[in-house]
């Protein structure tokens, strides 16, 4: 789940990470009420979305006077902020963080993600603060320095040390930054996020190490230790197919292409779309409807892939191993009976009575393709793209 910078701002100031002082408005009311609480030299309205790259897209302004602060959020409300990672629709700004603005010595970048590699969390550091991190690991991957860090141990002292040597900081800087990051990685580890990613982390005149930026994802799988994140998510910042995908138990994710994905398994729903491309075709989606996939997965699956007015064929792909694959097509047989269906199914089941499975689908009334192997269901299913 992701959050906005504001909300992650507000967890890390209860671990004792340093972040500028700022609330979130709603208004532009709000923001010039806010603005005249800080009583700042400079303050920084900035839009709230779901995305890098704001400061770019004019949702980033800085203001002297509470005019300013008034006309910045004017202009920033309400508009549709594009960046690299919003698509050329944009996203829609209805918030704001009003923020005291910071003296900036320095711009750097720090990170926390795990790594699956080796199975252990790492913090990672850069001197190429305020760039996206992913063009800094494609065009200089030495100026990425990592830390990895043993769960049994923690993130030690030494190992902060290292990355703050490492980044150039100097006397009082490395102290603030070591604890800077062993609070970070407090944080991390306690709100089980997936990521955690500060960018730009500066160092001010003073010698002070801040999060100016904050961007926090947390792990879907630990809801269930935080009850509390429920009321954080954002709902508007999300894909509605998404959305109500999650309202179903299903994992859902929209892509670019026209071959819908009905899957079960997250590893058979990946070389799925991988043999799709290779085939020539393009998935329009992550469909995985997990390993009990019933009548009703499959037709609230249906339901989702169809709403996507990209998807011009379906490949059903399922595993029958938990499940048994006459179970799945008397799913998707029943499924089509009650959607109306307009575009080629193409449906390859494996495993578990694959072989009654496949009497089923021939014998009914529902038009659909059957395939034996995943390379000719992905054949299969770009051909009937080809076709039209």
């Amino acid at each position: 789940m992701k959050i906005h910078e504001y909300q992650a701002k507000e967890i890390l100031k209860r671990y004792l990470v340093p972040v500028p002082r700022g609330k979130v408005a709603f208004s532009v009311d709000e923001a010039v009420t806010l603005a005249k609480e800080l009583k700042s030299e400079v303050t920084v309205v900035k839009a709230q979305i779901h995305a890098g790259g704001r400061g770019k897209g004019g949702g980033v302004k800085l203001a002297r006077s509470v005019d300013e602060v008034r006309e910045a959020a004017r202009q920033i409300l309400g508009m549709h902020l594009v960046t690299h990672q919003t698509g050329p629709e944009g996203k829609l700004v209805k918030k704001l963080l009003i923020e005291e603005g910071m003296s900036i010595a320095r711009e750097l970048y720090l990170g926390m993600v795990l790594d699956r590699s080796v199975s252990q969390l790492v913090m990672m550091a850069s001197t190429e603060g305020g760039m996206e991190i992913e063009k800094v690991a494609a065009e200089t991957p030495e100026k990425i320095l990592k830390e990895w860090i043993d769960p049994c141990l923690g993130l030690k002292s030494y190992q902060a040390r290292n990355l703050a040597f490492g980044l150039g900081l100097s006397g009082k800087e490395v102290n603030s930054a070591v604890a800077f990051m062993l609070a970070l990685y407090r944080a991390f580890t306690e709100m089980d996020a997936s990521l955690a990613e500060i960018n730009p982390l500066i160092v001010t005149t003073d010698g002070q190490v801040i999060a100016l930026d904050a961007k926090i994802n947390f792990d879907d799988n630990a809801d269930f230790r935080h009850s509390e994140y429920a009321g954080m998510r954002d709902l508007d910042e999300e894909d509605p197919l998404e959305v109500e995908a999650s309202r179903f138990d299903l994992n859902y994710i929209k892509l670019d292409g026209n071959v819908g994905c009905m899957v079960n398994g997250a590893g058979l729903a990946m070389s799925t779309m991988d043999i799709i491309k290779l085939a020539g075709g393009e998935p329009a989606n992550f469909l995985d409807v997990g390993g009990g996939a019933n009548v009703d997965t499959v037709r609230d699956g249906f339901k989702i892939i169809l709403r996507d007015e990209n998807v011009k064929a379906i490949l059903i792909n399922i595993f029958g191993g938990i499940v048994r694959c006459d179970r799945v097509a008397k799913g998707v047989i029943e499924a089509a009976e009650t959607i109306e269906i307009k575009v080629p199914v193409v449906v390859r089941l494996e495993g578990t009575n694959a072989i009654e499975a496949g009497e089923l689908l021939n014998t009914s009334n529902m038009d659909v393709i059957v395939a034996t192997t995943l390379e000719d269901a992905a054949q299969k299913v770009v051909n009937t793209l080809r076709s039209k």
